[in-house]
């Protein structure tokens, strides 16, 4: 199935780690994705951020620490899983349209 089809499924586990307290990583394949996801997350109040390419490295860093303090409930980018983080407060991470790599 498309990511359409998961949003509800998606957005249940987002709100569900969010009453726990906990930060979730959300992997997705386009920039486009990644920025559409993003605002139709904080639209239902989710604290959300995007990182692609575009994102330059201090913004980068800033969003990373802004999911670290809690600031940030949800962080969706593009192949976030190649990028090496180390983020053990994340404890969702939600691959969407893996079928495409």
């Amino acid at each position: 199935r498309k990511l359409h089809e998961h949003v509800d499924d998606l957005l249940e586990e987002v709100m569900a780690a969010r009453k726990r307290q906990e930060r979730v990583l959300i992997t997705v394949v386009t920039k486009r994705l990644a920025e559409g996801l993003a605002t139709f997350l904080q639209e239902r109040g989710i604290h959300t951020a995007w990182l692609h390419s575009d994102v330059k490295q201090m913004e980068r860093l800033e969003i990373l620490g802004k999911l670290r303090n809690g600031t940030i409930d949800v962080v969706v980018g593009v192949n976030l899983l190649r990028e090496g983080l180390d983020l053990p407060e994340v404890a969702l991470v939600i691959i969407c349209d893996a079928d495409k790599e």
